[in-house]
């Protein structure tokens, strides 16, 4: 069997794939998908960079493990690969539900699985009619969003966004409007807006991994990654958050193969990134104030851990690199601030465990920095079983 790594640029998570690859003893075939020309004809289908061919080696591929981080570029190089008679994980079925958040929360709606109240309008704040004139739908598509969801905060969010850009809060009407008119048309946002309740989620939410190998049973990891912060209502890694770990109940595991099967449905082998949150505004710990200093008290260890991830020498030397960045990730975890923290989340997790909404599904999760040091999790060794059992 062989399996192919379909990736745009060599950044972390494929090196590390190409790492755990070499230690399990696993050959891969690296295609660089970005820079390669596909065209087709009545004679079949070639592949070339402008150095290489790449056409033979395609056709020999019997898996694809697609890691293009573009959300398009990734569905339609499923699409292409699924064409040529390869087994794609994640495949395009389950990459179009994901592209989406209306088409994931619908997934979730048709399957009985929480998540936040969501609206979709399908209206652009502003509309250009044949003749040229502008007509201004914001102050209509407010009043719609506040006649579901009331007076109470609302967030807008990107259609297809990723690492919180362009999320949005809106704690009053003048906000809401102003908000609507910042949202114009694009590739991660196509059509209209839309908006969902606000979460009062305290500091966190929570990254769940689950997967499936073909003929086993879906699991879930019993520990997530929990992103934390008091600074943004976003919790996002790429803001500026700090990474934990925290156990996961038994019931929040079941309710997350639960999503697993919903997004998966008809696909043997899948791998997903849940991002959930816990509704437990009322139903704190400790107070802001204790949490805040914990918090800062772990800033200041976690900026070792940053020092080593801003270190260019990982393209050079990858693995000693690695080596570097495991150390400070232990170092981190070893501190009484993170130990402190952890216990938080877990009591807070446990105590509002039948609370839990699910808000994203990510298809090609980025892992080998925080949720591999943090969470114990190596996707590259999960998404490897995955490509070997489907043959």
């Amino acid at each position: 069997m062989s399996i192919g790594l379909l990736y745009e640029r060599a950044e972390t998570d494929e090196m590390g794939i190409k790492l755990t690859a070499q230690r399990m003893g696993v050959d891969l075939t690296y295609v660089p998908f970005r820079k390669i020309s596909f065209s087709i004809d009545k004679v079949g289908f070639c592949a070339k960079t402008k150095g290489k061919n790449y056409t033979k080696i395609v056709e020999d591929l019997d898996v694809i493990l697609n890691r293009t981080q573009s959300r398009n570029r990734r569905l339609f190089s499923a699409y292409l690969m699924e064409k040529l008679g390869k087994k794609v994980i994640n495949p395009s079925a389950i990459e179009f539900i994901c592209y989406s958040k209306l088409r994931t929360m619908l997934c979730f709606w048709s399957n009985s699985i929480p998540f936040p109240k969501t609206i979709y309008i399908p209206c652009d704040a502003v509309e250009t009619t044949e003749g040229g004139k502008k007509v201004r739908n914001e102050g209509d598509i407010a009043g719609l969003l506040q006649a579901e969801i009331g007076d109470d905060q609302i967030v807008i969010k990107p259609d297809a966004g990723t690492h919180g850009k362009l999320i949005m809060l809106s704690k009053n009407r003048d906000q809401l409007v102003k908000n609507i008119q910042a949202i114009k048309p694009s590739i991660i946002n196509p059509v209209g807006i839309l908006a969902q309740e606000f979460i009062e989620k305290w500091f966190y939410d929570l990254r769940i991994i689950v997967f499936k190998e073909k003929g086993k049973a879906p699991f879930c990891h019993p520990l997530a990654l929990a992103r934390g912060g008091l600074e943004d209502f976003r919790t996002n890694t790429y803001l500026g958050n700090l990474v934990f770990d925290a156990k996961l109940p038994q019931e929040i595991r079941e309710l997350a193969i639960k999503c697993g099967k919903a997004l998966g449905k008809g696909s043997k082998v899948w791998v997903f990134a849940l991002d959930a949150m816990m509704k437990n505004s009322t139903n704190r710990i400790v107070d802001d104030e204790y949490l805040e200093s914990e918090l800062g008290k772990a800033a200041l260890s976690y900026e070792a851990v940053k020092e080593i991830k801003a270190d260019k020498s990982k393209t050079r030397d990858f693995s000693k690199w690695n080596h570097k960045l495991e150390t400070s990730f232990e170092n981190y975890k070893a501190t009484d601030a993170y130990k402190n923290i952890k216990s938080i989340l877990e009591e807070s997790i446990e105590t509002n465990k039948h609370h839990i909404v699910f808000h994203e599904a990510n298809s090609c999760p980025e892992f080998w920095e925080h949720t591999r040091l943090i969470a114990g999790i190596n996707l590259a060794t999960t998404l490897i079983k995955c490509a070997q059992s489907t043959v």
